[in-house]
């Protein structure tokens, strides 16, 4: 929905990304949010000259803030690594009519400059996101760089405070507002941390095929899913995928790691994949795993950042493989399911196959079939199920 954010007399109309979900009932901002910005307002932190860091700002609310007067605006950079997210920011920043000329946005794999003055920290939920960016921020800025992280009251622990003073150091809280909490880190801890990512474990590919068994090594950036093993989904999947042709067009949606797409090319080294992810880091350890067990698919492969399967041609695709998130940011949703499943049947071909993996309680059946009149179980255990659907 278009929610109304009012702030120190300022009027916003913001919209999740993207606009066409289903469900419209979730806000584009949050508690944590409105404090952040009244904080910093009322202490007065941040002028014209000032360079600001945004870090997860989900749909643009903080960049909104500070697009509000040409002659008053400070240089900002927003660091995201969702393209949804910075996608939803620019779009709000065009619905509200703003100037988006001092706003910079950079991807969670991009450097930080080192003359950022004042970072204002939405937490993510990911603590492997949290631990990686602290330890960047650390590295780049001055210790008077002033620090001011939020989130809803409910969601900072104290584990989470000791994870700011490790890799940053003091960590005081302020007083609970609306359910949401600000932490103050100062940058006096003079130990300095080694990232730990990206991580890297091995994955043993049996092959569908007359070839040997091979052992891959798997890449993994912080804010991706199963960062030290194959996760039980993703493995399960695996044993449940279909034979592809040779010259098949196939899309991992939702790649992640890109595990998926690279057990079809292993299986099928004439397959053509596309590997698709809203992440940056995703999109980047699915390229890297490519080019480190099967570097000569490389010409045979396409990694897109996208919201899902926008802007790619209808009709276009044989095989679609897929296992649905049901969650955005920290909200539990079914609507990118949604939208990932109306895509796929737009970008079939017809007589082309959406493979799906999902848990046994989110009954992705009854999307299927209303979409595609037709679904099929491939397999089950007792957590996940394997599910076809095929457009006629």
């Amino acid at each position: 929905m278009i929610s109304p954010f009012i702030v120190n007399d300022k009027n916003l109309f913001l919209s999740r990304f993207p606009i066409s979900q289903v469900n419209r009932s979730l806000q584009a901002w949050d508690s944590a949010d409105e404090y952040l910005i009244n904080y910093v307002n009322e202490q007065g932190l941040i002028n014209a000259q000032t360079k600001v860091a945004l870090f997860n700002d989900a749909f643009g609310t903080l960049a909104t803030n500070f697009c509000q007067s040409a002659s008053e605006n400070p240089s900002v950079i927003s660091i995201n690594d969702s393209y949804i997210s910075s996608q939803g920011t620019c779009y709000n920043i065009e619905q509200n009519n703003l100037d988006d000329s001092n706003i910079t946005l950079l991807d969670s794999l991009d450097s930080l400059p080192n003359d950022i003055a004042v970072i204002l920290y939405k937490i993510p939920k990911s603590k492997s996101l949290l631990i990686e960016q602290l330890i960047q921020i650390k590295k780049s800025v001055s210790e008077q760089c002033i620090f001011i992280a939020a989130d809803r009251a409910k969601e900072i622990h104290s584990s989470t405070l000791k994870v700011f003073e490790k890799h940053l150091g003091t960590t005081k809280t302020s007083l609970a507002v609306k359910k949401a909490r600000l932490v103050f880190c100062q940058f006096d801890n003079k130990q300095v941390h080694q990232s730990p990512f990206p991580t890297v474990w091995p994955l043993v590919h049996t092959s569908t095929n007359d070839s040997p068994s091979r052992e891959m090594i798997i890449s993994n950036h912080a804010n991706v899913y199963a960062r030290e093993k194959l996760d039980i989904g993703a493995r399960y999947f695996i044993e449940n995928l279909p034979k592809v042709d040779a010259h098949a067009k196939v899309i991992d949606l939702g790649c992640g790691n890109g595990v998926i797409g690279l057990t079809v090319l292993a299986n099928q080294p004439e397959a053509h994949v596309q590997f698709i992810d809203e992440s940056s880091m995703a999109m980047a350890s699915a390229k890297h795993n490519i080019m480190t067990n099967l570097p000569e698919a490389i010409e045979q492969c396409e990694f897109t950042l996208n919201d899902s399967l926008t802007d790619i041609e209808g009709g276009s695709v044989d095989l679609i493989l897929c296992n649905p998130p049901f969650h955005q940011n920290t909200a539990t949703t079914d609507h990118i399911a949604w939208q990932m499943f109306k895509d796929s049947h737009r970008v079939l071909k017809k007589g082309g196959e959406l493979r799906i993996i999902g848990n046994q309680k989110l009954a992705y059946h009854i999307k299927l079939q209303r979409l595609f009149g037709n679904e099929t179980l491939i397999a089950s255990n007792d957590k996940f199920v394997t599910q076809s659907a095929i457009k006629r």
